[in-house]
């Protein structure tokens, strides 16, 4: 039986790396093509794609977008969540709509559900069916308390793209994937604009995990702390209810009820090269298309 590998992509994490990429220093008309439709991002964003298909031999694919912010769970939770965000520019804008019309067409699975977040799509997707294994592609490293034995993280570096496993996560932090939202909790995330614990910083968050194993296991030993660790107890106990608030909000979502039923065939690679082949022309994207993408 072919084994069963399963990609995830967190849609606007690629696209927009993909118009910012490209668009650098670039007047606008400079990011469309001849008759005037923006395509910058739309040829890598298509390009990723389909190499990452050939290269993991992928066989179920969805692509998972985000909602507006204000109709996220976190908002409502909190309103200051990612409130310091601006908004998409036009460019990109345009292309977010017209890259879900080509996944539409050529028959590429995707999904945006409100009030979740395309990190819970993720999540939820990663957890519901028993594949060989899942591929999740983002450089979103919230998304790293999802890895397990057979779910692993496709994130781009400076030396290139690399599969990051459970293995290596537990190698660099010493703790298992689950452990990094009470990381997160005290470290909180500026780009998301999660407060985490005010001074405590990456130095002492993760050491405080390693040795109390959760949130829940630091405050409930607040008073008999360790003598290296002791320092931080005025901090923790200030920051308490800002902690936990932090780690609801950069906990992923993956009981999904919404989702729950859907069978894995709805993801079955299937494109329709037809489909395909004039999308890519009309857009002018020049990428080549070949058998190896799941006809």
């Amino acid at each position: 039986m072919n084994q069963q590998h399963l990609l995830l992509i967190d849609g606007f994490n690629l696209l927009s790396r993909a118009h910012f990429a490209t668009s650098y220093n670039r007047a606008n008309d400079q990011l469309r093509n001849k008759n005037g439709v923006y395509n910058n991002a739309l040829r890598v964003f298509y390009q990723k794609l389909f190499n990452l298909i050939r290269e993991h031999r992928i066989t179920h694919l969805s692509v998972l977008w985000d909602v507006k912010r204000e109709e996220t769970t976190r908002r409502q939770k909190y309103a200051s969540y990612k409130a310091t965000r601006t908004e998409l520019p036009e460019p990109l804008l345009d292309q977010y709509l017209s890259c879900r019309d080509i996944l539409e067409g050529i028959g590429v699975h995707q999904l945006s559900l409100p009030p979740y977040e395309a990190d819970d799509l993720l999540g939820a997707f990663s957890r519901l069916w028993p594949v060989d294994h899942c591929f999740i592609y983002s450089n979103d490293r919230d998304l790293l308390q999802l890895l397990s034995d057979t779910s692993s993280q496709i994130i781009a570096g400076k030396q290139g793209e690399a599969v990051y496993t459970c293995a290596h996560f537990q190698n660099d932090y010493g703790i298992v994937p689950g452990q990094w939202t009470d990381v997160k909790a005290l470290l909180g995330d500026t780009s998301d604009n999660i407060p985490g614990c005010p001074g405590i910083g990456a130095k002492s968050a993760l050491p405080l995990i390693q040795q109390y194993g959760s949130l829940e296991s630091l405050y409930a030993s607040i008073d008999q702390l360790e003598p290296h660790l002791i320092k931080h107890r005025k901090k923790l106990v200030a920051g308490q209810e800002s902690c936990f608030l932090s780690k609801e909000l950069s906990t992923i979502i993956v009981d999904i009820p919404e989702i729950g039923e859907l069978p894995l065939e709805a993801l079955q690679l299937n494109i329709r090269h037809d489909v395909l082949r004039a999308s890519m022309e009309q857009y002018e994207l020049n990428i080549r298309i070949d058998a190896s993408l799941g006809a």
